[in-house]
């Protein structure tokens, strides 16, 4: 590395060379060399976070007067930048490293230090506005990665996930609407069961869709606990006694979310429960959303030699070989991500359940896998929504050909002829490949009109009133 490329800083193990346009400094350096592992970097969501926590502290430093005025404000401009993704090439720490996240606190500390001292007019590199004095002024790694992880959790949660289930609710809602009066043949075991109508399927999976969104916005009341102001090991060593409330009152303010000081510090630093939580949230409505995927491809197989009860949207072609065939891509890609979210949630609940006494040495891998999944389960979920369940059609004249022929209607004999005689007509129906109707009155268990009457295919999807007319 010739002298026009690079600067020389310092920390406490000495001097070593940073790249020079970059702004970061000797720590960060020290961290890329170190970490050489995944090539996996803290995405956007993160590293706003960690530009947020570095605003509200100096917010809160300056409004307490620990902070001189030039430099604070210096902090806050180029804490505004990190915020709005201006840096977000100057966080180049793998995601495997330090357990407490340290490298990527004096990540963000050495670029907000680094830019606040070019804003004054002073050289990067200079340390006119400090990493750890300013910018890190009555904080620990310790708790201000937790606080991060919060942030941008409870973020992803409030702007990706909910608004994104509840597009694809929306979108089951549409369609729940539309096949109402699709009369078809319900399925237990993967054999035919009584009647069904398509919209009460749809029905039901829009309420598991709008249940999720409730499971996972009732992780908003522990997400919006802060461990800022712990310190190293939750004691607040170092920090005035009004920053914890007053950080997190700025923290609500520049996100507009409801975020607080933690209920107890040494919880927050020690322990990830409230991630765990959350995560296991997102762990649930992947499953429910993989769930109505596999239905729907169910569905929608064949065309001519499947279920072929809904038609499904021609994204792509669907196969290299096979002209005119047409696969359920999309389905496909959320059941994928279910199963990533899956392995996500294995790390997560892992990672939580572990740490030594005052610190967890996890937060890292928590918060990447956390995120990760809030994206996959955000993104599949708005795209399932619009590239294909709401481009789906019922085979309308298919089901109901297949609900009369089905032998399940025997069901609906029971109270008239008897669960004995019900069977028989049941079983001699399917050996002679005719319809349960055509059966029972040929045998003289119902006259034509009892037929009409006793096996309507669409009376059988409401709930009958014993003793009513």
């Amino acid at each position: 590395m010739s002298d026009d490329d690079h600067r020389t800083e310092r920390d406490s193990l000495g001097e070593i060379d940073v790249p020079a346009d970059a702004y970061w400094g000797a720590q960060t350096q020290r961290a890329i060399e170190n970490f050489p592992v995944s090539g996996l970097t803290f995405g956007r969501r993160f590293v706003r976070a960690l530009g947020i926590v570095k605003k509200a502290a100096a917010k809160a430093n300056l409004e307490l007067d620990l902070l001189d005025e030039e430099k604070g404000e210096a902090i806050i401009e180029a804490a505004d930048e990190v915020i709005d993704g201006v840096h977000d090439d100057q966080f180049p720490v793998d995601v495997f490293q330090t357990g407490s996240g340290t490298s990527s606190n004096m990540n963000a500390n050495e670029v907000v230090a680094n830019r606040a001292t070019e804003l004054v007019g002073g050289e990067i590199g200079s340390r006119e506005i400090h990493p750890n004095d300013h910018v890190n002024y009555g904080q620990s790694s310790n708790d201000v990665i937790p606080t991060a992880m919060h942030v941008a959790a409870l973020e992803a949660v409030e702007r990706d996930v909910i608004p994104a289930l509840e597009t694809l609710a929306e979108e089951l809602e549409a369609k729940e609407t539309e096949f109402d009066d699709v009369v078809k043949t319900g399925r237990t075991h993967l054999q035919d069961a009584t009647p069904v109508r398509l919209g009460q399927e749809f029905g039901g999976y829009r309420t598991q869709i709008q249940k999720g969104v409730k499971r996972v916005a009732a992780t908003r009341e522990h997400l919006g606990e802060l461990a800022l102001g712990g310190t190293a090991v939750g004691t607040g060593l170092n920090t005035h006694p009004e920053f914890p409330a007053l950080a997190a009152e700025f923290v609500a303010e520049e996100t507009g979310l409801t975020f607080r000081e933690a209920d107890d510090h040494f919880e927050a630093q020690a322990a990830h429960d409230a991630m765990n939580e959350a995560h296991g949230a997102l762990r649930t409505v992947a499953g429910s959303m993989n769930k109505i995927a596999n239905d729907l491809r169910l569905l929608a197989s064949g065309p001519r030699n499947g279920l072929g009860e809904v038609e499904q949207p021609e994204n792509q072609p669907g196969s290299s070989i096979m002209p005119g065939k047409i696969n359920p891509v999309v389905a496909e890609s959320v059941n994928q991500l279910h199963k990533q979210v899956i392995g996500n949630d294995a790390a997560v609940s892992a990672g939580a359940a572990r740490g030594e006494l005052d610190l967890n040495l996890y937060k890292p891998v928590i918060a990447y896998n956390f995120l990760q999944s809030a994206t996959l389960v955000a993104n599949g979920a708005e795209t399932f929504a619009e590239r294909f369940v709401a481009k789906l059609e019922a085979n309308e004249a298919y089901c109901r050909e297949r609900v009369e022929r089905s032998m399940a209607l025997a069901t609906a004999l029971n109270p008239a002829i008897g669960y004995d005689a019900a069977s028989t007509v049941a079983k001699q129906a399917l050996a002679e490949d005719r319809s349960v109707r055509e059966v029972a009155v040929e045998e003289g268990h119902l006259t034509e009109a009892e037929a009409d009457e006793v096996l309507d295919p669409a009376a059988m999807t409401e709930r009958d009133i014993l003793g009513g007319d």
